[in-house]
């Protein structure tokens, strides 16, 4: 009896499925993703556990033989359920509350209105425009540097409500990228988490991969550090190496 000659269809999305189900931080039996494949561009749905198992679904299906590109309408499931005013609101006032963001006027888009929460315009200075659909955080406009663009996105991803975050702001002047630029900007975070000890992490970056080194207190806290580093605008990839101190 011969075999059955899959599709190139039902070959992709069976291949990415088989991929998606090898790696242990993406749950397909609890939080199943939904594919689609067409002209080479598959799609991915669904709401996955953490911000680990989105990018982690995107980089092992971009890899799949006929896979030219992927429409991410992927979400995080959030740690608390919260309507799209009241996330406006919390990524308002985390924003509001970073120093490092005060050059930057913040707009935000309110039921179809713009509303001016402040106003900068001294030079240089960025402006940073946020709307709020289902959850997902949208930032845009432009920032004065990669740095302010990857801190505001971290913290839109850290309120609770987040289920995602697009940041679409450009960096004007622009700025070229770098493993070091990158590797900065999730030392950043990591200071900021009030919740993990930064310096006792060593953080290295190369081609969007971010390794992680040294000690955490706990197994959670080493967790936390992994996903600040996921949360980071430009990291594909997270090595976790840090140890728990006994």
């Amino acid at each position: 009896m011969k075999t059955p000659v899959l599709s190139e269809r039902d070959r992709v999305l069976k291949e990415v499925r088989a991929a998606l189900e090898r790696e242990p931080r993406i749950n397909m039996h609890k939080r199943p993703v939904q594919m689609a494949f067409s002209d080479g561009v598959l799609t991915l749905e669904g709401e996955v556990e953490h911000v680990a198992a989105k990018k982690l679904s995107m980089e092992l299906a971009i890899v799949v033989p006929g896979v030219a590109g992927i429409v991410d309408r992927l979400h995080v499931t959030p740690s608390t359920r919260m309507g799209d005013g009241a996330i406006l609101d919390a990524v308002r006032n985390v924003l509001l509350q970073e120093a490092s963001l005060m050059n930057c006027s913040l707009k935000l888009m309110r039921k179809g209105q713009l509303e001016t929460v402040r106003e900068v315009s001294t030079e240089p200075c960025g402006v940073i425009r946020v709307s709020v659909r289902e959850g997902v955080v949208l930032l845009d406009d432009h920032v004065t540097g990669l740095t302010q663009k990857r801190l505001a996105g971290v913290l839109a991803w850290w309120v609770p409500g987040s289920r995602d975050v697009i940041n679409g702001m450009e960096v004007v002047p622009d700025q070229p990228d770098s493993d070091d630029e990158l590797a900065k900007a999730v030392r950043i975070v990591l200071k900021k988490d009030p919740f993990v000890n930064g310096e006792r992490i060593r953080v290295t970056a190369r081609q969007s991969v971010v390794t992680l080194d040294g000690d955490a207190a706990s197994a959670p806290q080493k967790d936390m550090a992994e996903f600040d580093a996921w949360y980071v605008f430009g990291v594909d990839k997270v090595v976790n190496r840090l140890e728990v101190r006994s």
